[in-house]
């Protein structure tokens, strides 16, 4: 049986000279980045942005921390839609102890939002100085 040999994807093979710092700042990158030497390269030249896999693992908590505050927020506010309803159907208003605790939840919401708010913001800042 004669098969025919798969033909690769890159058959271009290229080598270049680097001093010792080039080349220790090369490792470092690709090290931080978690792709192989030749990823790296390749998403360099394709200008794509690259992220380190500390960025990564940051932006995967944040994410993980709004969709937990989103569902905190969407039951509260569920919480206040029916108070809301309840006020209009029968005439009274909730307990004030009911109201107090209300607004101490979507107080405590805000602050986590707003220290997630500032993560992110130094996460942007980060991967800016980094694509200069």
């Amino acid at each position: 049986m004669n098969k025919k040999k798969a033909k690769r994807r890159r058959d271009i093979s290229v080598t270049f000279r680097m001093n010792a710092d080039e080349y220790a700042l090369l490792q470092n990158k690709v090290k931080e980045s978690g792709l192989t030497q030749q990823a790296y390269i390749i998403n360099a030249i394709k200008e794509t942005p690259i992220i380190s896999s500390d960025e990564i693992a940051v932006q995967k908590e944040l994410s993980k921390n709004f969709a937990v505050l989103v569902q905190q927020l969407r039951g509260l506010a569920t919480n206040v839609n029916q108070m809301a309803h309840v006020a209009n159907g029968q005439g009274y208003l909730p307990a004030t102890q009911t109201l107090h605790e209300t607004a101490d939840e979507i107080s405590k919401y805000h602050k986590e939002s707003e220290t997630i708010w500032q993560l992110i913001r130094l996460s942007i800042n980060q991967q800016s100085h980094t694509e200069r």
